[in-house]
């Protein structure tokens, strides 16, 4: 079982049903699913950079992702519908929890100059979204074999029904928000 999942059955989940008064586990949030993506804008004219951009999601998640296509046409960007844009995966059950452990624990903390995560950053129904400047905080993902150093973005989806829950939930499993 994955070290996250166990610590959230035996510290997290008692500590959310007594501090929101919970009647049954069911009401207590929890994390449902862990979507990364990465949109690429230079997919257009490089079609071999989605390639390194799909290695590097793999590596950092453990799962193949996806390529996105785009939804229509933008001739300002050159952007033609069902064209190749980005990669995205999306991580639940043992996965889901492995990856927020080595985010939380790991990734986070290899941030230069990192002051917290921005406490505003959910969206009324208590998920939260961050982004990422650099895919090099993953202890997969190796520098000298980097082609381009490029941001990704990951939304954490709770079952919390506001902010002041899945704050909570989120503060309980170790997530660093600044004051």
């Amino acid at each position: 079982m994955a070290r996250l999942k166990e610590r959230y059955q035996q510290e997290i989940l008692p500590a959310l049903m007594k501090e929101f008064k919970y009647t049954s586990v069911m009401q207590a949030p929890r994390v449902v699913k862990v979507v990364i993506n990465v949109g690429m804008g230079e997919a257009i004219q490089h079609a071999q950079s989605l390639d390194a951009a799909q290695q590097d999601i793999a590596a950092i998640s453990g799962q193949h992702p996806v390529i996105t296509k785009a939804r229509k046409s933008i001739a300002s960007f050159k952007l033609r519908k069902g064209m190749p844009i980005g990669v995205m995966v999306t991580l639940r059950g043992k996965r889901m929890y492995e990856f927020l452990d080595k985010l939380i624990s790991v990734a986070l903390p290899r941030i230069r100059d990192f002051q917290g995560l921005n406490r505003k950053a959910f969206d009324g129904m208590g998920n939260y979204t961050l982004g990422l400047k650099d895919q090099t905080i993953f202890p997969e993902i190796s520098y000298e074999k980097v082609d381009k150093v490029r941001g990704l973005e990951i939304c954490i989806i709770t079952t919390a029904s506001n902010d002041a829950e899945g704050l909570r939930l989120f503060e309980l499993m170790g997530m660093p928000f600044s004051r």
